[in-house]
């Protein structure tokens, strides 16, 4: 555990001292481009947040190449040079939308380029984590894995609108994952801990923490598109070389439950992203859109739009992966599984709760206005204060 720990930290310390430096250059060399109309932030601000955190993985990989410890994970070089490859490929192609606000196809190009390159250097899905049961034929392997990585790219690149949000809730997901791969590795292989999808999940980790500080509202760098992909990349890579490559029959344990996490698992910890793709998906096919077409629906949108601070919106992505993830690996924990289902639900209820909250909030105040109309306040002046005026101006405060 500690050798992950180490290169996790080299992850955070190498991103956070370039994160530093991006925000000095672009800011510099105003390397940052206008406000648009579905951004929520006021002042232009930087946003190749992702080039920091592409080196910080890079760094930390290269070093724990050189520990013998992860002799197995880079025995065979083709998969960690494929998973590199794909994340020069989504970042450069981030940086240039970043820069030049490229169109959907070229992003979607790039993205289908970088899944081929991890798919044919063996990074795929070639069985359900069930009695090694093959998923069929080859090609149609490649084809679930490439949909797969493309699919998580998109769906953590829709949620990064709002300061922390990516880099927060990547945290807690893959904090939840590394877990649960390391747990698994120890339970299938005694003798060596160490594996793939724990030193992906590891860095990337590292590199979210080192980029949160400077990405913490009010941010003064975003990680940009580049940085996003390359989150939905590494997180995408790393369940992959879980729910495909690791069947967990030999644990002993016969339960249902404990047999598909695997597959579950990694739809817990994205189960925002997933939900806001699709949703964004639909919205977009029935109004006659492109499904890739920028607009300000998406779920963080919505929060604001309820009158919640953007603060408070980040706050309530972190608790709902919290609760999916953490709840979901609970089943793998646990025994017997009702303590798992009662933190479930104890869980969404409170972060249903704490959701609507200024609904009802809003509702109480305009049943008072009907009950008690007569009762706005008058000020010294003559003026009449609204009372759901006033509720709105403190929020805002």
């Amino acid at each position: 555990m500690r050798f992950y720990l180490l290169i996790g930290l080299v992850s955070a310390i190498v991103t956070f001292g370039l994160a530093i430096l991006v925000y000095k250059l672009s800011t510099k060399y105003r390397l940052y481009p206008s406000i648009r109309e579905r951004d929520v932030h006021t002042r232009p601000t930087p946003r190749l947040g992702g080039v920091a955190m592409f080196f910080g993985i890079v760094v930390a990989i290269a070093i724990a190449s050189q520990v013998s410890w992860f002799g197995l994970v880079f025995a065979n070089p083709g998969p960690i040079l494929a998973i590199l490859g794909a994340a020069l490929i989504v970042v450069l192609i981030g940086v240039a939308d970043d820069i030049w606000d490229l169109d959907w196809f070229t992003k979607l190009a790039g993205q289908i380029v970088a899944a081929l390159l991890l798919a044919w250097q063996g990074v795929q899905i070639v069985s359900l984590p069930i009695g090694g049961r093959t998923i069929g034929s080859s090609g149609m392997s490649l084809l679930i894995t490439v949909l797969a990585v493309v699919l998580v790219m998109n769906a953590i690149n829709f949620i990064d609108g709002l300061d922390g949000l990516v880099a927060g809730v990547a945290i807690i997901a893959n904090s939840v994952f590394f877990f649960y791969s390391y747990m698994l590795t120890k339970l299938t292989s005694p003798t060596d801990y160490f594996n793939l999808a724990s030193l992906i999940t590891a860095v990337l980790i590292g590199a979210c923490v080192g980029f949160l500080p400077l990405n913490w509202h009010p941010a003064k760098l975003f990680m940009g598109d580049a940085g996003s992909m390359l989150v939905g990349l590494l997180m995408a890579t790393s369940a992959i070389a879980v729910t495909g490559q690791i069947d967990p029959t030999p644990l002993g344990r016969s339960q249902l439950l404990p047999a598909f996490i695997p597959i579950l698992l990694p739809f817990a910890i994205l189960i925002l992203p997933l939900l806001d793709f699709s949703l964004a998906v639909i919205r977009r096919l029935r109004a006659g859109k492109s499904p890739f077409s920028a607009d300000r629906q998406h779920l963080h949108h919505r929060l604001l739009d309820m009158g919640h601070s953007k603060f408070h919106a980040v706050l309530i992505f972190y608790a709902w992966t919290a609760v999916a993830s953490i709840g979901c690996l609970l089943f793998f924990i646990l025994n017997p599984y009702w303590l798992a289902f009662i933190f479930l639900g104890v869980g969404m209820i409170l972060c249903t709760v704490l959701t609507l909250a200024p609904l009802t909030r809003r509702k109480a105040l305009e049943a008072t206005v009907q009950l008690a109309p007569a009762s706005s306040i008058i000020s010294t002046e003559g003026a009449v204060l609204d009372p759901l005026d006033q509720a709105s101006d403190e929020r805002d405060v």
